[in-house]
């Protein structure tokens, strides 16, 4: 049986308020970097808004001035649920669970690209919430439209409130993120790349932008050659989970006749995914929904959070599981040995189901 423990941030931890503004929360609580042992709770304030116009005294832009506050936590208790409080703002309360151990079961969720069509993303978010109940969420980038308006963060916390105040989140970077500092800021991360444990699995999660890394052709090399080491000796380090995922932005593979061949680094990723028994991956970009199964990697593609939809017109020969055309979101479970992965619409209409066994 689980242990429900409660955690309240006193009010004496909040920073001092915004000088000249009323301090309002602008997004979150929500919860990111769980274990089993730890985890950082966030939420955005806002002290007002900032305007600028062509003329002294007019206004043709404005947006909200926004700042991050965090606590991170430790020396907490695997596979327990902690209620937690946030100060200054009692209606901002929420629960998570940290990460289970190997024989636990557990469920996730897969989805991406909310960046735009905001009355889409409602009704994912509101699909995920009735036809699941995530342990925690992978977003698989282009959380917004451009990361780095202001303007546009408060409405993806918005949208997102209801199932970020119960669940941990992990997200990646996709290009519409611009690689801005509000990603590294807002998700407590200090590089694009990670990788955690959840019961028996193991995920990666990269950074497949790479026309955001840099100007110069050398630093974005540079950087990708760094990551794949990474990404290499962390799947090597893994071997011992029952099951691996690599989860990114830019898939190795489409079925977007017009977007085909876009990705050479990540298809040069293939073959490690092979060598080291990757699972499946969990990928993006693509506004639509795809599955592919390639000398024994699963390939999955969940863009379909909310940006236009694109054709699946060209899927390629011989590893094409399934591909539509429609908004949707993944929900994965895993017990034991046993893996069921299910493509959902926002209506609850079943896209295929695939179950893995080891």
């Amino acid at each position: 049986m689980q242990r429900a423990l409660s955690v309240t941030l006193l009010a004496g931890m909040l920073a001092a308020p915004f000088a000249g503004g009323e301090e309002k929360l602008a997004g979150g609580p929500y919860v990111v970097n769980v274990t089993q042992r730890s985890a950082t709770l966030g939420w955005i304030v806002s002290g007002g808004t900032a305007s600028l116009g062509t003329a002294p005294g007019k206004s043709d832009k404005s947006s909200p001035v926004l700042r991050c506050e965090k606590a991170t936590f430790s020396a907490l208790q695997p596979g327990t649920t902690y209620y937690y409080e946030v100060p200054g703002h009692p209606e901002a309360k929420g629960s998570f669970k940290t990460a289970p151990t190997a024989d636990t079961p557990y469920q996730f969720v897969v989805y991406g690209d909310t960046r735009t069509r905001h009355d889409v993303h409602r009704k994912v978010v509101e699909a995920i919430g009735k036809y699941a109940t995530p342990d925690f969420m992978l977003h698989t980038g282009d959380l917004v439209a451009d990361g780095s308006d202001t303007s546009l963060w408060p409405i993806f916390f918005d949208i997102e409130s209801a199932l970020l105040r119960k669940t941990a989140f992990f997200p990646s970077l996709g290009n519409h993120e611009r690689n801005d500092s509000f990603f590294y800021d807002f998700f407590n991360t200090t590089r694009p790349y990670y990788s955690f444990n959840w019961g028996n699995g193991h995920f990666a999660v990269m950074d497949s932008d790479l026309g955001n890394v840099s100007p110069s052709a050398v630093a974005r090399e540079t950087f990708w050659s760094e990551q794949t080491r990474w990404l290499e000796d962390d799947l090597a380090r893994s071997q011992n989970a029952e099951f691996r995922f690599v989860v990114a932005h830019h898939p190795p593979m489409t079925a977007v006749s017009n977007r085909q061949g876009d990705n050479p680094h990540m298809t040069a990723l293939m073959p490690m995914l092979e060598k080291y028994k990757v699972t499946a991956g969990f990928f993006g970009h693509d506004h639509n929904y795809q599955h592919y199964l390639k000398n024994g990697v699963h390939y999955f593609i969940t863009g379909g959070g909310g940006a236009p939809l694109y054709d699946v017109n060209k899927p390629p020969a011989g590893i094409t599981q399934k591909v539509l055309s429609k908004e949707n979101f993944v929900v994965v479970k895993v017990e034991g040995k046993t893996l069921r992965a299910e493509g959902l619409e926002v209506d609850g209409e079943s896209i295929e189901v695939t179950e893995i066994r080891h």
